[in-house]
């Protein structure tokens, strides 16, 4: 790792936080990297709006910071972060989901390791981010080592994209989703920081207009659906049918909304 991004400590093996049996949802958090070129070619990324509030909430400049990226997956926000001059370095625990990201990010540093167990020095980072992955820690493990690894100042700083439910058609397939499979789909829940910790929280939407088969695939690429739950395939292509009644030209605009929240260290 390049010193100047942070002193690393042992990283931790190829095991992914849910593996500690922490979040009871081991099996969806070992599920991408069988799938890590398609997350990387599919999944969204975020608005421009996302780093300046960044900016904003955390009080500094992202140029010259120091940053870890925690479960950095493919490298979506990891790459962002760098483009806006922050010292990045990438955080990541499976296997599949690293040798995607160095395979589309050769020049960016990446450790192997977790939330709950961070391979970096006490007060080493000026910033700590979690794109779509907080869900993966143990708030109990991760919230501590946050605090250890933040210098006074620093902030930790979670966001995911939510699918943005106002809008009826986005609606309708979360809706039949859950009905199919039961709740948990979108498994970005309002993060856990744990007692007494205060967060600013920032609400951006956007959209993106993508073809038919580029939505199916990136539906294709959310762990339910990569674990093989049954009647999976027979409701993707059902999805098609209606979205190719609905969008007859092909292409579709997908709403989101990101959910920001940042901590500051007291």
């Amino acid at each position: 790792m390049d010193r100047q991004r942070g002193t690393a400590r042992t990283a931790p093996g190829d095991r992914g936080p849910a593996a500690d049996g922490a979040t009871g949802t081991g099996a969806r958090a070992r599920s991408f990297g069988a799938a890590a070129a398609r997350y990387a070619d599919h999944r969204p990324s975020y608005p421009p709006a996302l780093l300046d509030a960044l900016a904003e909430l955390t009080g500094r400049a992202l140029a010259g910071a120091r940053v870890a990226d925690v479960g950095a997956g493919t490298g979506i926000a990891t790459a962002l972060l760098d483009a806006y001059g922050a010292r990045v370095v990438a955080v990541e625990p499976g296997e599949g989901m690293a040798a995607e990201f160095r395979r589309r990010n050769p020049r960016l540093p990446l450790v192997r390791g977790d939330g709950n167990r961070l391979p970096f020095a006490a007060a080493s980072l000026d910033l700590l981010t979690y794109a779509q992955s907080w869900h993966w820690t143990d708030p109990d493990r991760a919230v501590p080592e946050a605090l250890r690894v933040l210098r006074p100042g620093g902030a930790l700083a979670v966001w995911s994209n939510d699918p943005d439910l106002r809008v009826g058609w986005i609606a309708g397939q979360h809706t039949r989703i859950e009905e199919r499979f039961g709740p948990g789909f979108h498994t970005n829940e309002r993060p856990r920081f744990g007692e007494g910790v205060a967060f600013t929280t920032r609400r951006l939407p956007w959209s993106r207009r993508v073809p038919v088969d580029v939505h199916l695939a990136k539906l294709s690429t959310h762990s339910l659906f990569l674990i093989g739950a049954p009647g999976t395939d027979a409701f993707l292509a059902e999805e098609r049918r209606r979205l190719d009644a609905r969008f007859p030209d092909g292409w579709l605009e997908e709403h989101y909304v990101v959910d920001l929240r940042v901590v500051p260290r007291p």
